[in-house]
């Protein structure tokens, strides 16, 4: 009987629980890509990136493909997403002061 390679994958219940995220910015290097991950809470003057997430450009090249995928899933299933009138968004901050952490 031939062996599959098999990926275990664990999974704790810190990061089963999630975080919420309503704004992503994406910087890249030539090395890698940068995935910010920021919550915007309404009548708050700042925003707060809860999850930052660097991985290597094959792998950014990976996760567009697999984002494709399941958005072309989810629609098919559930109809188009519609995305809001750009002038209904507010701007994206376009600096992130990682010295203004007061955790």
């Amino acid at each position: 009987m031939e062996e599959k390679n098999q990926l275990n994958i664990e999974l704790s219940a810190e990061v089963a629980k999630g975080s919420y995220s309503n704004l992503s910015i994406i910087t890249h290097s030539v090395n890698e890509f940068i995935l910010d991950f920021i919550e915007m809470l309404p009548g708050m003057p700042k925003a707060q990136v809860t999850n930052r997430i660097i991985i290597t450009p094959e792998n950014a090249k990976r996760l567009l493909n697999a984002l494709g995928d399941n958005m072309a899933k989810y629609e098919g299933k559930f109809g188009e997403i519609k995305l809001h009138n750009e002038t209904d968004i507010p701007p994206i901050p376009m600096g992130i002061n990682p010295s203004n952490n007061k955790s």
